[in-house]
């Protein structure tokens, strides 16, 4: 049983098909997903402009090859490295034992809106767990080992001055 990649999901009526390094994704807003490595910094945003299907409810618009005029908000998430494939070549009594293996680099991005359209509560949740994190709750405990470090200092400053003073007495000699 082969699935068209094309089929809108049938859980959400909002929906779109997109396409980022050559392969399509079925996203939907606030899902997460994993494409080739794009150059943009993490927390920054980026626009898929590659629609090949939009699903809104009754509305249905196909693309050929894309849909003008509509685009995917994305939020960058990170930047991944896939799991380890391996592939393997071995011929016996040959000699011939080839071994290559790597990780793909990726993006992780969360889907924000699809051709404009959005969930609200999910961006609202996100701005306020954003001002959670840069208030604290407890104070930072004072730093009590700032004097001890300063006597160190000094101790080694003393005693690379007393292994120069032997240096050159030895050289005077």
């Amino acid at each position: 049983m082969v699935q068209s990649l094309a089929v809108p999901k049938p859980d959400s009526s909002l929906s779109a098909v997109i396409v980022s390094g050559g392969k399509q994704y079925r996203v939907a807003p606030g899902d997460r997903i994993l494409v080739d490595r794009l150059a943009a910094e993490p927390g920054s945003s980026v626009k898929l402009g590659r629609v090949l299907l939009f699903n809104h409810g009754d509305e249905l618009k196909v693309g050929s090859p894309a849909v003008e005029g509509l685009d995917v908000d994305a939020k960058v998430i990170g930047h991944p490295r896939g799991p380890r494939t391996e592939s393997i070549r071995y011929k016996s009594k040959k000699r011939v034992r080839v071994h290559h293996g790597g990780r793909s680099h990726l993006t992780a991005l969360e889907i924000i809106a699809v051709g404009g359209i959005g969930i609200e509560t999910e961006v609202d949740e996100d701005e306020a767990s954003k001002t959670k994190t840069k208030a604290r709750t407890k104070a930072a405990p004072k730093k009590k080992a700032a004097a001890p470090k300063a006597e160190a200092v000094e101790d080694k400053a003393e005693a690379k001055k007393a292994t120069r003073r032997r240096t050159t007495k030895k050289e005077s000699e």
